[in-house]
């Protein structure tokens, strides 16, 4: 058995995933939505919404997810959070796990390559 507790002194983080045991799935959470926009080339990001709501950014539509809620980030799809509410918490599992698998999102970078300057 293992029994880990989330660190509330923090806005995200691990409980446990490869790098720390015989889990091979990572197993995280996030106290509030991260405003950080970005992908994963091949693993799927899947989000259970424990507690309160928050709206997320899927490629170019926002959606917003509450307590009860799943949502699962395929392979390249752009993703960030927006906002959410004072009593927000989500775990979030990745699969299958891909090391070093994150790509940040730099808006300027979108936006060149759509042809704006």
């Amino acid at each position: 058995m293992i029994h880990m507790a989330l660190d509330k002194t923090k806005s995200k983080g691990w409980f446990l995933g490869p790098w720390n045991s015989r889990v091979s799935i990572p197993v995280g959470y996030a106290n509030r939505g991260i405003d950080e926009k970005h992908l994963h080339k091949q693993m799927f990001e899947v989000y259970m919404v424990a507690n309160g709501t928050t709206n997320v950014v899927v490629g170019d539509k926002e959606v917003k997810i509450k307590a009860g809620d799943v949502l699962v980030m395929e392979p390249n799809e752009t993703h960030t959070f927006l906002q959410s509410s004072a009593d927000y918490m989500h775990f979030v599992v990745h699969v299958p796990f891909e090391k070093d698998d994150k790509i940040l999102v730099k808006w300027e970078l979108v936006l060149r390559t759509l042809g704006f300057s």
